[in-house]
């Protein structure tokens, strides 16, 4: 069964592809296809496509994968294979996503980024905090799991725990967590997992894509943010 992109060319929700009109089908793949572009041309981001999941009648989560048993339902890598580079066109990108029609957009973290998670209500403050700083800042991501994703340099995420001791932080306990190497974050417009797509609150920028902040400018209020909204 192919899955739609449902966030993409207002097609709202996931649906069997083959129930789409021919017509919208292409449109389908050709918005898409556009999506793919712009991350891999206007960004400078590979992309990956990803399973989706839905919701079956009884209330089970199943994956576009066809595992019998997914660990991630609708949060992982189809085939790494199928990558689109960076740089990519737009009749690149189109052919490469007709061979997975429905694939969600991933984007793999440790290359031209790392990612900082934390929940969604120290994020917002943190991003308010943030601003007035007028600290430098990369794109921003709300997932539909009640997650934010900030985008900074590559290696944010190994360096975190020595990061974190460096400002006192390592003993506490805080809701942040680093996506780096070998890992992928669900790019907006896709949904994650079916609970929903992932939307920008600070979008990419021609700056922030190619030159995201290096995580210590940042980590200091995430961390304090964090430590409050634990208290």
């Amino acid at each position: 069964m192919g899955f739609t992109i449902g966030a993409i060319g207002g097609l709202g929700g996931i649906r069997d592809i083959h129930q789409l009109r021919p017509g919208a089908r292409r449109r389908h793949r050709a918005t898409a296809a556009t999506a793919v572009a712009e991350y891999t041309g206007l960004w400078g981001w590979p992309v990956v496509p990803g399973a989706r999941a839905a919701r079956t009648a009884g209330g089970r989560t199943e994956c576009s994968c066809g595992a019998a048993v997914c660990p991630a339902p609708g949060a992982h890598p189809l085939d790494a294979s199928l990558e689109v580079p960076a740089g990519a066109t737009l009749d690149e990108a189109g052919e490469a996503w007709a061979r997975c029609p429905g694939a969600a957009l991933l984007l793999p973290t440790g290359r031209r980024f790392d990612v900082i998670e934390i929940g969604e209500a120290a994020g917002r403050h943190a991003l308010v905090r943030l601003e007035r700083m007028g600290l430098p800042l990369g794109p921003v991501a709300l997932a539909p799991h009640g997650r934010m994703w900030f985008f900074v340099a590559p290696g944010a995420a190994a360096e975190l725990p020595e990061l974190l001791y460096r400002m006192g932080w390592d003993d506490a306990r805080l809701d942040l967590t680093g996506l780096g190497e070998g890992e992928h974050v669900t790019a907006p417009p896709s949904d994650l997992a079916g609970l929903g797509p992932v939307r920008w609150l600070r979008p990419p920028t021609l700056d922030a894509a190619n030159r995201p902040p290096q995580a210590r400018l940042l980590l200091g209020t995430l961390a304090y943010v964090c430590h409050r909204s634990a208290a």
